[in-house]
């Protein structure tokens, strides 16, 4: 019917958890769903090119690095740059302190962006960012 062409619910698979009294100091690489209650000093990047993967940091949740998803929810603190080619999703109590790089974007009302909003087409990769014919 009028809904058959959405992607299913990606919320409901969650293959990694970092849980609220963990503290990670180093780079997080994942595939899959990653769920963050803890806190993370690093990066946090989406192996391959998948484009189911989704990164979740709950309003306990903070994270001390760039990060580099296809898809995320952020309803914590992110203190970096975030990059996603795919949905980017800020709940209330978001707080990015970075630029964040999307193609799809929703906000709440409450969310913060401490840095610019930047859209980027759905149809480059991360990889072909920079080489359009002005950069040669």
């Amino acid at each position: 019917m009028w809904g058959n062409n959405k992607k299913p619910n990606r919320t409901a698979q969650i293959d990694s958890l970092i849980g609220q009294n963990t503290e990670i100091q180093g780079d997080v690489i994942f595939s899959g769903g990653l769920h963050v209650d803890g806190s993370i000093k690093g990066s946090v990047i989406a192996e391959g090119a998948g484009e189911d993967s989704l990164l979740t940091l709950s309003e306990r949740g903070t994270i001390e690095g760039e990060v580099k998803v296809p898809n995320v929810v952020v309803n914590g603190t992110v203190i970096g740059d975030v990059h996603a080619h795919g949905h980017v999703e800020l709940a209330a109590h978001a707080r990015v302190h970075g630029n964040v790089y999307y193609s799809l974007i929703e906000m709440a009302m409450g969310a913060e962006v401490n840095g610019n909003l930047v859209h980027k087409s759905s149809n480059h990769s991360p990889s072909e960012t920079g080489s359009g014919p002005e950069d040669s």
